[in-house]
C-alpha cells in the first residue's frame, strides 16, 4: 500500500456552498410554512397579507437564485483556477 494522498474529486462543503444552499432552500421553507403567513393582516395597498407575502417571495426567490448562481460561478472559477495553478 502506498502512502500517497488520495486525489478524489468528491463533493466539497465550503462556506460559500452552504450560503448557496441556504439561498436556494429559504424560499421553499418560507412557502411550505403556511402557518406563518395564513392571515389577512397587515393589509398592503388593499391586498391581504396572505397574497402580498407570496408575491414578495417571488421577487425574493429571484434575487436569492441570482445570488446563488453568481456565487456558484465564482466558486467554480476559483476551483478551476486552483486546479490549473496546482498542475502547472
Amino acid at each position: 500500500m502506498s502512502q500517497a494522498p488520495e486525489n478524489r474529486e468528491g463533493p466539497v462543503v465550503t462556506p460559500v456552498r452552504v450560503v448557496i444552499a441556504l439561498c436556494l432552500v429559504a424560499p421553499f421553507v418560507a412557502m411550505l410554512w403556511v402557518g406563518s403567513y395564513a392571515k389577512t393582516d397587515p393589509v398592503f395597498i388593499g391586498i391581504p397579507f396572505f397574497y402580498w407575502y407570496q408575491m414578495l417571495w417571488v421577487l425574493l426567490s429571484t434575487a436569492l437564485t441570482m445570488i446563488a448562481y453568481k456565487l456558484w460561478q465564482r466558486d467554480q472559477r476559483a476551483r478551476s483556477a486552483a486546479k490549473g495553478g496546482a498542475s502547472q
